[in-house]
Protein backbone atom coordinates (compact mmCIF):
# COMPACT_ATOMS: atom_id res chain seq x y z
CA UNK A 1 0.00 0.00 0.00
CA UNK A 2 1.12 3.55 -0.71
CA UNK A 3 0.81 6.42 1.78
CA UNK A 4 -2.62 7.53 0.51
CA UNK A 5 -3.99 4.00 0.86
CA UNK A 6 -2.51 3.66 4.37
CA UNK A 7 -4.18 6.95 5.34
CA UNK A 8 -7.53 5.67 4.09
CA UNK A 9 -7.12 2.45 6.09
CA UNK A 10 -6.50 4.58 9.18
CA UNK A 11 -9.64 6.64 8.49
CA UNK A 12 -12.06 3.74 8.03
CA UNK A 13 -10.57 1.14 10.38
CA UNK A 14 -8.55 3.19 12.93
CA UNK A 15 -5.51 1.12 11.96
CA UNK A 16 -2.02 2.60 11.93
CA UNK A 17 -0.26 -0.75 11.87
CA UNK A 18 -1.04 -4.37 11.07
CA UNK A 19 -3.72 -5.54 13.54
CA UNK A 20 -3.55 -8.54 15.81
CA UNK A 21 -5.93 -11.30 14.76
CA UNK A 22 -7.68 -12.03 11.49
CA UNK A 23 -7.74 -9.45 8.70
CA UNK A 24 -8.32 -9.00 4.98
CA UNK A 25 -7.22 -5.77 3.27
CA UNK A 26 -8.74 -5.08 -0.15
CA UNK A 27 -7.15 -2.31 -2.25
CA UNK A 28 -8.38 -1.28 -5.71
CA UNK A 29 -10.34 -4.53 -6.19
CA UNK A 30 -7.37 -6.74 -5.31
CA UNK A 31 -6.35 -8.63 -2.16
CA UNK A 32 -3.51 -6.70 -0.52
CA UNK A 33 -2.91 -8.86 2.57
CA UNK A 34 -4.65 -11.43 4.76
CA UNK A 35 -4.21 -13.25 8.04
CA UNK A 36 -6.27 -16.01 9.63
CA UNK A 37 -6.22 -17.53 13.12
CA UNK A 38 -6.96 -20.93 14.60
CA UNK A 39 -10.56 -19.83 15.23
CA UNK A 40 -11.23 -17.45 12.33
CA UNK A 41 -10.80 -18.43 8.71
CA UNK A 42 -11.12 -16.11 5.69
CA UNK A 43 -11.77 -17.77 2.34
CA UNK A 44 -11.94 -16.14 -1.10
CA UNK A 45 -15.22 -16.80 -2.91
CA UNK A 46 -14.94 -18.66 -6.18
CA UNK A 47 -18.24 -17.63 -7.79
CA UNK A 48 -18.12 -13.85 -7.27
CA UNK A 49 -15.95 -11.13 -5.70
CA UNK A 50 -15.76 -11.35 -1.91
CA UNK A 51 -14.89 -13.54 1.04
CA UNK A 52 -16.39 -15.96 3.55
CA UNK A 53 -15.44 -15.32 7.18
CA UNK A 54 -15.95 -18.40 9.31
CA UNK A 55 -15.78 -18.01 13.10
CA UNK A 56 -15.70 -21.20 15.11
CA UNK A 57 -18.22 -21.83 17.92
CA UNK A 58 -16.99 -20.64 21.31
CA UNK A 59 -14.45 -18.15 19.91
CA UNK A 60 -13.82 -15.39 22.46
CA UNK A 61 -11.97 -12.06 22.49
CA UNK A 62 -10.92 -12.15 18.84
CA UNK A 63 -11.29 -9.56 16.08
CA UNK A 64 -11.68 -9.40 12.31
CA UNK A 65 -10.68 -6.36 10.21
CA UNK A 66 -11.85 -6.23 6.57
CA UNK A 67 -11.36 -2.66 5.29
CA UNK A 68 -11.63 -1.69 1.61
CA UNK A 69 -9.75 1.16 -0.09
CA UNK A 70 -10.25 2.61 -3.56
CA UNK A 71 -7.70 5.16 -4.78
CA UNK A 72 -8.21 4.68 -8.51
CA UNK A 73 -10.60 7.04 -10.27
CA UNK A 74 -13.26 5.30 -12.32
CA UNK A 75 -13.10 2.00 -10.45
CA UNK A 76 -16.50 0.45 -9.68
CA UNK A 77 -17.02 -2.83 -7.84
CA UNK A 78 -19.55 -4.96 -5.98
CA UNK A 79 -18.20 -7.23 -3.24
CA UNK A 80 -20.03 -9.99 -1.34
CA UNK A 81 -18.85 -10.87 2.17
CA UNK A 82 -20.54 -13.54 4.31
CA UNK A 83 -19.93 -13.94 8.05
CA UNK A 84 -20.68 -17.26 9.73
CA UNK A 85 -20.54 -16.77 13.50
CA UNK A 86 -20.62 -20.00 15.50
CA UNK A 87 -22.65 -20.62 18.65
CA UNK A 88 -21.45 -18.91 21.84
CA UNK A 89 -18.79 -16.91 19.96
CA UNK A 90 -17.99 -13.32 20.98
CA UNK A 91 -16.20 -11.31 18.28
CA UNK A 92 -15.39 -7.75 17.20
CA UNK A 93 -15.62 -7.00 13.47
CA UNK A 94 -14.35 -3.83 11.79
CA UNK A 95 -15.26 -3.08 8.18
CA UNK A 96 -15.63 0.09 6.15
CA UNK A 97 -14.57 1.65 2.88
CA UNK A 98 -12.53 4.70 1.97
CA UNK A 99 -12.51 6.26 -1.50
CA UNK A 100 -9.79 8.68 -2.60
CA UNK A 101 -10.79 10.14 -5.97
CA UNK A 102 -8.73 12.84 -7.66
CA UNK A 103 -9.94 12.09 -11.18
CA UNK A 104 -12.90 12.98 -13.38
CA UNK A 105 -14.59 9.56 -13.32
CA UNK A 106 -16.88 8.28 -10.57
CA UNK A 107 -15.50 5.68 -8.15
CA UNK A 108 -17.97 3.31 -6.49
CA UNK A 109 -17.95 0.48 -3.96
CA UNK A 110 -21.08 -1.56 -3.28
CA UNK A 111 -20.59 -3.99 -0.41
CA UNK A 112 -23.09 -6.74 0.43
CA UNK A 113 -22.51 -8.15 3.91
CA UNK A 114 -24.52 -11.08 5.29
CA UNK A 115 -24.28 -12.20 8.91
CA UNK A 116 -25.41 -15.64 10.05
CA UNK A 117 -25.20 -15.46 13.84
CA UNK A 118 -25.45 -18.68 15.86
CA UNK A 119 -27.24 -19.31 19.14
CA UNK A 120 -26.07 -17.12 22.05
CA UNK A 121 -23.30 -15.58 19.93
CA UNK A 122 -22.32 -11.90 20.32
CA UNK A 123 -21.10 -9.61 17.56
CA UNK A 124 -19.88 -6.00 17.75
CA UNK A 125 -19.64 -4.60 14.21
CA UNK A 126 -18.18 -1.20 13.25
CA UNK A 127 -18.49 0.15 9.70
CA UNK A 128 -17.09 3.52 8.63
CA UNK A 129 -17.37 5.18 5.24
CA UNK A 130 -15.12 8.05 4.17
CA UNK A 131 -14.32 9.94 0.99
CA UNK A 132 -11.73 12.49 -0.10
CA UNK A 133 -9.97 13.82 -3.20
CA UNK A 134 -10.06 17.00 -5.26
CA UNK A 135 -11.27 15.52 -8.56
CA UNK A 136 -14.64 16.01 -10.20
CA UNK A 137 -15.45 12.30 -10.06
CA UNK A 138 -17.98 11.27 -7.44
CA UNK A 139 -17.34 9.00 -4.47
CA UNK A 140 -20.25 6.54 -4.24
CA UNK A 141 -20.87 3.93 -1.53
CA UNK A 142 -23.90 1.63 -1.40
CA UNK A 143 -23.72 -0.83 1.52
CA UNK A 144 -26.21 -3.67 1.91
CA UNK A 145 -26.32 -5.46 5.27
CA UNK A 146 -28.35 -8.57 6.06
CA UNK A 147 -28.46 -10.09 9.54
CA UNK A 148 -29.95 -13.47 10.46
CA UNK A 149 -29.91 -14.15 14.20
CA UNK A 150 -30.52 -17.41 15.99
CA UNK A 151 -31.94 -17.75 19.51
CA UNK A 152 -30.31 -15.66 22.23
CA UNK A 153 -27.82 -13.94 19.92
CA UNK A 154 -26.75 -10.31 20.26
CA UNK A 155 -25.62 -8.01 17.44
CA UNK A 156 -24.55 -4.40 17.90
CA UNK A 157 -23.70 -2.27 14.87
CA UNK A 158 -22.12 1.18 14.59
CA UNK A 159 -22.49 2.67 11.12
CA UNK A 160 -20.89 6.04 10.40
CA UNK A 161 -20.37 8.29 7.40
CA UNK A 162 -19.06 11.70 8.33
CA UNK A 163 -17.18 13.10 5.34
CA UNK A 164 -16.66 13.09 1.63
CA UNK A 165 -19.25 10.65 0.23
CA UNK A 166 -21.26 12.17 -2.63
CA UNK A 167 -23.98 9.54 -2.86
CA UNK A 168 -24.98 6.60 -0.69
CA UNK A 169 -27.89 4.19 -0.44
CA UNK A 170 -27.64 2.24 2.82
CA UNK A 171 -29.90 -0.81 3.07
CA UNK A 172 -30.09 -2.95 6.20
CA UNK A 173 -32.42 -5.78 7.10
CA UNK A 174 -32.48 -8.19 10.04
CA UNK A 175 -34.46 -11.24 11.13
CA UNK A 176 -34.48 -12.21 14.81
CA UNK A 177 -35.48 -15.45 16.51
CA UNK A 178 -36.38 -16.00 20.20
CA UNK A 179 -34.48 -13.77 22.62
CA UNK A 180 -32.26 -12.22 19.95
CA UNK A 181 -31.18 -8.57 20.25
CA UNK A 182 -30.26 -6.25 17.36
CA UNK A 183 -28.95 -2.73 18.07
CA UNK A 184 -27.91 -0.11 15.52
CA UNK A 185 -26.40 3.35 15.94
CA UNK A 186 -26.06 5.30 12.69
CA UNK A 187 -24.10 8.57 12.45
CA UNK A 188 -24.30 10.50 9.19
CA UNK A 189 -23.30 13.91 7.87
CA UNK A 190 -23.83 15.37 4.41
CA UNK A 191 -22.88 18.70 2.87
CA UNK A 192 -22.76 20.42 -0.51
CA UNK A 193 -25.07 18.55 -2.88
CA UNK A 194 -24.51 15.14 -1.32
CA UNK A 195 -27.37 12.66 -1.05
CA UNK A 196 -27.81 9.89 1.54
CA UNK A 197 -30.65 7.39 1.84
CA UNK A 198 -30.91 4.90 4.73
CA UNK A 199 -33.41 2.04 4.75
CA UNK A 200 -33.86 -0.33 7.71
CA UNK A 201 -36.19 -3.31 8.00
CA UNK A 202 -36.18 -5.42 11.18
CA UNK A 203 -38.41 -8.46 11.54
CA UNK A 204 -38.94 -9.58 15.13
CA UNK A 205 -39.96 -13.19 14.57
CA UNK A 206 -39.14 -14.70 17.97
CA UNK A 207 -40.60 -14.28 21.44
CA UNK A 208 -38.48 -11.95 23.53
CA UNK A 209 -36.69 -10.50 20.52
CA UNK A 210 -35.63 -6.87 20.78
CA UNK A 211 -34.34 -4.14 18.46
CA UNK A 212 -33.17 -0.55 18.90
CA UNK A 213 -32.39 1.43 15.72
CA UNK A 214 -31.05 4.95 16.33
CA UNK A 215 -29.98 7.45 13.67
CA UNK A 216 -28.19 10.76 14.31
CA UNK A 217 -27.62 12.90 11.25
CA UNK A 218 -26.59 16.38 10.17
CA UNK A 219 -27.54 17.79 6.76
CA UNK A 220 -25.76 20.95 5.58
CA UNK A 221 -25.88 23.23 2.52
CA UNK A 222 -28.03 21.73 -0.29
CA UNK A 223 -27.66 18.10 0.73
CA UNK A 224 -30.53 15.62 1.01
CA UNK A 225 -31.19 12.77 3.43
CA UNK A 226 -33.91 10.16 3.73
CA UNK A 227 -34.25 7.80 6.69
CA UNK A 228 -36.83 5.00 6.49
CA UNK A 229 -37.25 2.37 9.18
CA UNK A 230 -39.74 -0.49 9.33
CA UNK A 231 -40.09 -2.71 12.39
CA UNK A 232 -42.31 -5.77 12.09
CA UNK A 233 -43.45 -7.40 15.33
CA UNK A 234 -44.50 -10.97 14.64
CA UNK A 235 -44.24 -12.26 18.23
CA UNK A 236 -44.02 -11.07 21.84
CA UNK A 237 -41.25 -8.54 21.25
CA UNK A 238 -39.99 -4.98 21.71
CA UNK A 239 -38.92 -2.60 18.95
CA UNK A 240 -37.69 0.99 19.13
CA UNK A 241 -36.62 3.32 16.33
CA UNK A 242 -35.35 6.87 16.72
CA UNK A 243 -34.29 9.49 14.17
CA UNK A 244 -32.76 12.80 15.26
CA UNK A 245 -31.50 15.21 12.59
CA UNK A 246 -29.97 18.68 12.53
CA UNK A 247 -30.78 20.63 9.37
CA UNK A 248 -28.67 23.58 8.17
CA UNK A 249 -28.69 25.89 5.15
CA UNK A 250 -30.98 24.66 2.35
CA UNK A 251 -30.76 20.98 3.26
CA UNK A 252 -33.70 18.58 3.05
CA UNK A 253 -34.34 15.72 5.51
CA UNK A 254 -37.14 13.16 5.42
CA UNK A 255 -37.89 10.60 8.20
CA UNK A 256 -40.37 7.81 7.40
CA UNK A 257 -41.39 5.38 10.18
CA UNK A 258 -43.34 2.16 9.75
CA UNK A 259 -44.45 0.04 12.69
CA UNK A 260 -46.18 -3.22 11.82
CA UNK A 261 -47.58 -5.12 14.83
CA UNK A 262 -48.77 -8.64 13.96
CA UNK A 263 -48.97 -9.87 17.54
CA UNK A 264 -50.96 -8.49 20.47
CA UNK A 265 -47.79 -8.60 22.61
CA UNK A 266 -45.63 -6.65 20.15
CA UNK A 267 -44.53 -3.32 21.67
CA UNK A 268 -43.23 -0.98 18.98
CA UNK A 269 -42.14 2.66 19.39
CA UNK A 270 -40.87 5.31 16.99
CA UNK A 271 -39.44 8.75 17.76
CA UNK A 272 -38.31 11.43 15.30
CA UNK A 273 -37.04 15.00 15.61
CA UNK A 274 -35.70 17.30 12.89
CA UNK A 275 -34.63 20.88 13.54
CA UNK A 276 -31.89 23.48 13.52
CA UNK A 277 -29.26 24.09 16.17
CA UNK A 278 -30.78 25.92 19.11
CA UNK A 279 -29.69 29.54 19.36
CA UNK A 280 -29.11 29.36 23.11
CA UNK A 281 -26.61 26.52 22.60
CA UNK A 282 -24.60 28.66 20.18
CA UNK A 283 -24.71 31.69 22.47
CA UNK A 284 -23.55 29.68 25.47
CA UNK A 285 -20.50 28.35 23.65
CA UNK A 286 -19.72 31.73 22.08
CA UNK A 287 -19.65 33.33 25.52
CA UNK A 288 -16.83 30.89 26.30
CA UNK A 289 -14.75 32.38 23.50
CA UNK A 290 -15.68 30.24 20.50
CA UNK A 291 -16.62 31.70 17.15
CA UNK A 292 -20.07 30.83 15.76
CA UNK A 293 -18.46 28.33 13.35
CA UNK A 294 -16.44 26.72 16.14
CA UNK A 295 -19.52 26.52 18.34
CA UNK A 296 -21.47 24.79 15.55
CA UNK A 297 -18.66 22.27 15.08
CA UNK A 298 -18.62 21.46 18.79
CA UNK A 299 -22.39 20.95 18.90
CA UNK A 300 -22.38 18.74 15.79
CA UNK A 301 -19.49 16.62 17.06
CA UNK A 302 -21.27 15.98 20.34
CA UNK A 303 -24.57 15.27 18.59
CA UNK A 304 -23.07 12.63 16.26
CA UNK A 305 -21.30 10.66 19.00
Amino acid sequence: MDEIQKKMIAEVADLHEVPVGAYNFRVNSELDSRNTTANIDIITKTDKPGIDIKIKPGTKNESVHIPVVISQSGLKETVYNDFYVGEDADVFIVAGCGIHNCGDQDSQHDGVHRFFVGKNARVKYVEKHYGEGDGNGKRILNPVTEVYQEEGSYVEMEMSQIKGVDSTIRTTKAELKDGAVFKVHESLMTHGKQKADSYYTVELKGNGSNTDVVSRSVAKDDSEQTFEVAIVGDAECHGHAECDAIIMGNAHVVAVPKLDAKNVDAALIHEAAIGKIAGDQLIKLMTLGLTEEEAEEQIIAGFLR
